[in-house]
């Protein structure tokens, strides 16, 4: 029995096969958005300054 591929799976690596720039294109865009290095002492600082939620914020204990 062979193996299937769907369609869009043929198409995407066809596609990839004849513009293999993409791949790259692709790191850079990601590389813009998400990897970035973070300061973990800001974000220690962030997470430390989260005022801590009420319960159910449409229910008063005075009632």
């Amino acid at each position: 029995m062979e193996k299937y591929e769907s369609e869009t799976t043929l198409f995407l690596r066809d596609f990839l096969r004849q513009n293999p720039q993409v791949v790259e294109k692709q790191k850079q865009a990601r590389a813009t958005w998400w990897d970035k290095p973070v300061d973990l002492d800001v974000r220690r600082a962030y997470e430390e300054s989260k005022v801590a939620k009420k319960p159910y914020e449409y229910y008063s204990a005075s009632r």
